[in-house]
C-alpha cells in the first residue's frame, strides 16, 4: 500500500499533533505516523480529499504545505522547535548544521540558502529567536536560575545567554522577569 506525506504548517507542540491527528481521522485518512509538521497517511489522497483536509485543518490555525521548498523550509523549523522546546540542548551532541543536514539529508548550505531566500532570515537568527522564546517561558515561570536556563539551552555561558537576549528583547533577563506582564511570542509566529 502507498503511502503520502502531508507537511503541515503550525504545528509547534504535542498539543498540535493531537489536534491534527483528530482532524485527519474525522476525515477519514488512515493516519500511519504523526509528527510536527508532517504526517504520513495510508493511499493517496485525490485533490477533493486534500481540498476538504486543507479547509479543515485552516479552522484549526493550521495549513498543508505543497510547495517541496516551503515543505523543507517547515521541516527546518520543525526539527528546530522540537530540539528547543522539547528537548534538553545540555545534552545535544551535534550543532544545529549537522542536525537538520543529518535529518533532511541535504547539504546544510542548500538548506540555510533556501531558508533565508523563503523567510527573510537565517536559520541561526531562527535558532536564536526560539532560544528567547523559550528563556522567556522559562524566566516567567521562576522555576530555574538563569544559570540553570543557560546550561539547559546549551549556551556557552550566562554573559552569553543575557547578551543575546537583551541584543533580542532590548532588556536584561532579570528586567524582564521584573515585567507584570511579559510580553512573549508565540511559537507559531516566528
Amino acid at each position: 500500500m502507498t503511502e503520502t506525506n502531508l507537511y503541515i504548517k503550525n504545528m509547534v507542540c504535542p498539543r498540535c499533533i493531537k489536534v491534527v491527528s483528530s482532524v485527519l481521522e474525522a476525515q477519514h485518512f488512515n493516519l500511519k505516523s504523526i509528527e510536527l509538521g508532517k504526517a504520513v497517511v495510508g493511499g493517496t489522497p485525490d485533490a477533493d480529499q486534500l481540498q476538504q483536509l486543507s479547509e479543515a485543518l485552516e479552522k484549526e490555525g493550521f495549513s498543508l504545505i505543497d510547495d517541496k521548498k516551503q515543505q523543507i523550509v517547515a521541516s527546518i523549523k520543525s526539527i528546530v522547535i522540537d530540539k528547543v522546546h522539547h528537548s534538553e540542548l545540555d545534552d545535544m551532541k551535534e550543532n544545529f548544521s549537522s542536525l537538520l543536514a543529518g535529518k533532511l539529508l541535504k547539504d546544510y548550505h542548500y538548506l540555510s540558502n533556501l531558508f533565508s531566500e523563503l523567510e527573510g532570515t537565517t536559520i541561526e537568527q531562527f535558532i536564536i529567536q526560539q532560544k528567547i522564546e523559550k528563556v522567556k517561558e522559562l524566566l516567567v515561570y521562576n522555576e530555574l536560575s538563569l544559570s540553570e536556563i543557560s546550561y539547559k539551552l546549551g549556551y556557552s555561558s550566562v554573559a552569553h545567554l543575557s547578551a543575546q537576549f537583551k541584543k533580542v528583547t532590548g532588556l536584561t533577563p532579570s528586567k524582564f522577569k521584573q515585567l507584570k506582564a511579559p510580553e512573549r511570542i508565540s511559537i507559531d509566529k516566528l
